[in-house]
């Protein structure tokens, strides 16, 4: 699906067909027949729109014939029906600068597009510098948004795990943690990015628009610094919960060992006295209370060693 924008009269209107000055906004469902037609017609080299259909398209910029590509990545929610997938992956924006209008292209629906689009009336599509800016700025602050949630869920989850130690929490740390690392590589490519915008001026930015970039790209890092926190602090919690969990294990495992030896003597005693061979006091009438004394009386010395050596 294509959509263009256009201002007319000071208001943001949607057209039916590309202008000068206008902004185009690519949206899945995704045709061949509206690659090429929109190629044709806005003279935009057709690699150029299908990049993004590539998931793991990395940040970059490239310029051919004067149209400018700039491939950012983006947050958004993972829907795999595998649990053991992470909660969040990110995805690549495709933003296209042709003579006269600006293109995004996206393979899958993402927040910082809708967000965009409904501020999108203080938007102008005719300073297509500023565009992109705005278009990274919302990228950059979904990131943090999506980093707050992270930390927010691995609380819950780690408070979860004080009270019991179930592998459903554990398994769900683990997907907070693929997500992370989702977010660390894309923020660190992001970043470069942005600080090759800033170097080279591919983009021909005013003094305003470059203090702007730099802002973007502080606070990029300051995303990027906070994935890395967050995954330091998961991977430290979850090395914990490994030793707390081994330490459970070999307590229970210590119990059952005693319980398994304290049992064993009366068996023994037992087994002994039920052999078909004549035993001493067989003929007694103290034939099942002996052994019986005897096993409770070493199984009761038992006991009590371990229970002296615990303490």
């Amino acid at each position: 699906m294509i959509q263009y924008f256009k201002i007319i009269e000071h208001q943001t209107i949607e057209t039916d067909k590309p202008e000068i000055g206008s902004w185009v906004n690519v949206l899945p469902p995704l045709k061949q027949e509206e690659f090429t037609e929109l190629s044709e017609n806005l003279d935009i080299p057709i690699d150029f729109l299908k990049d993004s259909l590539d998931i793991d398209e990395r940040s970059r910029y490239e310029i051919d014939d004067n149209v400018k590509l700039i491939v950012i990545k983006t947050p958004t929610e993972n829907n795999s029906f595998n649990d053991s997938d992470a909660f969040y992956i990110t995805i690549p924006i495709c933003i296209i600068l042709t003579h006269n209008q600006i293109v995004t292209v996206n393979s899958f629906e993402n927040e910082a597009i809708k967000k965009f689009l409904n501020s999108f009336q203080n938007r102008h599509p005719d300073k297509k510098n500023m565009m992109v800016l705005k278009i990274f700025e919302k990228i950059t602050a979904n990131f943090q948004q999506h980093l707050k949630e992270i930390n927010q869920r691995r609380n819950l989850l780690e408070h979860k795990l004080y009270d019991a130690n179930r592998n459903e929490e554990l398994l769900q740390l683990m997907r907070i943690q693929k997500s992370l690392v989702y977010f660390i590589t894309a923020l660190r490519s992001n970043e470069l990015l942005m600080m090759k915008l800033s170097r080279t001026n591919v983009l021909q930015l005013t003094d305003d628009e470059k203090d702007f970039l730099d802002d973007l790209v502080v606070e990029t890092s300051q995303a990027l610094e906070t994935a890395n926190t967050y995954t330091t602090i998961l991977s430290s919690s979850l090395d914990a919960f490994a030793s707390i969990i081994s330490n459970n294990q070999n307590e229970v495992l210590k119990r059952l060992t005693t319980l398994t030896i304290g049992l064993s003597v009366p068996v023994l005693i037992a087994s002994i006295y039920g052999m078909n061979v004549p035993i001493p006091y067989s003929e007694s009438h103290l034939a099942f209370w002996l052994p019986v004394i005897i096993s409770f009386i070493i199984l009761g010395f038992v006991v009590w060693h371990y229970l002296t050596r615990k303490k």
